[in-house]
């Protein structure tokens, strides 16, 4: 029964902290890893007694059910995963129905996209004619009648979609996000009609007295629009209360407790004791992304102050490489609360008003914090929560994908050597910015998604690349591909397929540790 325990504890994620000794720097690049010590992580048990899961897989749909509810349009997903409630489930009818889900949400963005080419490319012949008819020359483009018939569909479908837009609830309260956390969405203001009814499901949510952060996590699964991203991460993040009459009161208390810390110890930086955490920080900045934001000296600042301060006041952990990353994507977002139609990246951070960049600093170290609270097993002495990860991905990737995991160890390329940064850094080096946002959105409506549903993300991160992945037979060249995976044109659909899958993987084995036991 020991054995039994400890494999069960393997897949479910253990509530336990793992004290560490005050150490506060370490090289996260070359990782603490001894497999003689670390070796027992995983134990290979006899074969558990089997036990009826009948009850157990009706109520794990149901689950599955609630939580997916608003993962994709309505249409015909939802039918097929309706139709899953009628049978009597089993591997194969979930996994071929999560494969279908798939399939059929990229075969319609792929349909959405080729639509909307189809439609700029008809105004932007239009556009072109019209200077012609208008000049003086004798040659006749296109007749009045024409233009006029085929131009009247087009009209008439742009007339409806702007009095949609117009009828929207605006809230004052809720500025214009800039484009950075969307690159994509920068390029085409317009709302389309799905994105304006998502909208306003959001706005109507945080209307009311009292936020239901259940809906909202539902809501924001699929993805959080710009507009209201900050004032719904701080939520998530349990930074703000769900009370609109507490939000204000809570803002101005905990910004200034950050800065009474400020004033405590930051002036402590230069100390004997603290030089080398400080030391650690100043070299780990300047590495972040993107690079214009990080070259920016009123940013460096924050950022210093950020990490020393979390430094100082978690002495289990202390600095380790791998937390500043984790800053960028809450300060990105929240410097969005104040620009418009402008990129982060190329905006002026030190252009905003003092007391403005003062709450960004202090928000951005409060739900650092938070999300840090339910990983800091990573950052201990040894790492351990990461070392744990690592060897839980390793067998699971044996499962879903055993040519792949065999290939990998045919040409002696250890798990560790590439998905000790997946783990450490939250997949931010492997996707650019915008798309590390976008799986934060779902991260943050997640239970535990930072400590637990990212094993199945990088699961599905590297199944991902298994043609590419196959065709490599050299250990060199496997290790240079799945270091620098090419991700710079990812965009929201991508993340969206690639959490899909996540999700299925999760599904189908979270709670079963046997599900395809050799």
């Amino acid at each position: 029964m020991a054995s039994d325990g400890g494999r069960k504890q393997f897949w479910k994620r253990s509530g336990s902290r793992v004290p560490g000794s005050i150490q506060h720097v370490y090289g996260a690049q070359h990782p603490p890893f001894d497999p003689l010590l670390h070796g027992t992580l995983i134990t290979p048990g006899s074969k558990p007694p089997t036990t009826p899961v009948k009850f157990k897989k009706v109520s794990t749909f149901q689950e599955f059910e609630s939580n997916t509810s608003d993962a994709w349009d309505l249409g015909d997903d939802d039918d097929e995963l309706l139709a899953m409630a009628a049978e009597n489930l089993n591997t194969d009818v979930v996994m071929e129905t999560a494969n279908k889900v798939i399939q059929n949400h990229s075969k319609l963005q792929e349909q959405h996209k080729l639509q909307e080419e189809q439609h700029a490319e008809e105004e932007q012949v239009q556009f072109s004619e019209l200077p012609s008819v208008a000049s003086g020359e004798n040659r006749l483009v296109k007749s009045i009648s024409e233009s006029n018939t085929s131009s009247s569909a087009d009209a008439a479908s742009e007339n409806a979609s702007l009095q949609r837009s117009q009828s929207l609830p605006h809230a004052s309260t809720v500025p214009i996000v800039g484009g950075a956390a969307d690159h994509y969405a920068s390029a085409s203001p317009v709302l389309t009609e799905r994105e304006a009814f998502r909208l306003d499901k959001f706005r109507q949510l945080l209307a009311g007295p009292n936020t239901d952060l259940e809906e909202l996590r539902k809501l924001s699964w699929s993805g959080i629009p710009k507009q209201v991203r900050q004032i719904t991460w701080k939520l998530l993040s349990g930074y703000l209360p769900a009370n609109v009459d507490r939000r204000e009161g809570t803002l101005q208390r905990k910004r200034k407790e950050y800065f009474v810390f400020i004033e405590q110890y930051y002036d402590s930086r230069n100390d004997e004791s603290h030089q080398d955490t400080y030391r650690q920080i100043q070299i780990d900045i300047p590495r972040m992304s993107p690079e214009a934001l990080r070259l920016q000296p009123k940013v460096t600042e924050i950022f210093e102050r950020i990490l020393f301060i979390w430094a100082i006041r978690h002495p289990a952990s202390g600095y380790v490489q791998g937390i500043n990353d984790l800053v960028t994507p809450f300060f990105v977002v929240f410097v969005c609360e104040y620009i418009e139609e402008e990129e982060v990246e190329n905006f002026d951070v030190s252009s905003l008003p003092e007391e403005v960049l003062q709450n960004i600093e202090a928000d951005s170290y409060w739900c650092m914090s938070k999300l840090l609270d339910g990983i800091q097993d990573n950052y201990t002495f040894a790492q351990p929560g990461i070392q744990k990860k690592v060897k839980m991905l390793e067998e699971l990737v044996s499962r879903i994908d055993e040519q792949v995991h065999k290939h990998l160890e045919q040409h002696e390329v250890k798990y560790l050597q590439f998905a000790f940064r997946w783990m450490n850094n939250l997949l931010m080096r492997e996707v650019p910015l915008r798309c590390t946002i976008r799986l934060w959105d779902t991260y943050q409506s997640e239970p535990e998604g930072f400590s637990h549903f990212h094993l199945y993300v990088c699961a599905a991160f590297l199944v991902r690349w298994r043609k590419e992945i196959l065709e490599e037979k050299d250990f060199q060249e496997l290790l240079i591909f799945l270091q620098s995976l090419p991700t710079m044109h990812w965009g929201d659909e991508d993340i969206s397929v690639l959490l899909a899958e996540a999700y299925r993987l999760k599904f189908a084995f979270a709670d079963a540790p046997n599900h395809y036991k050799k």
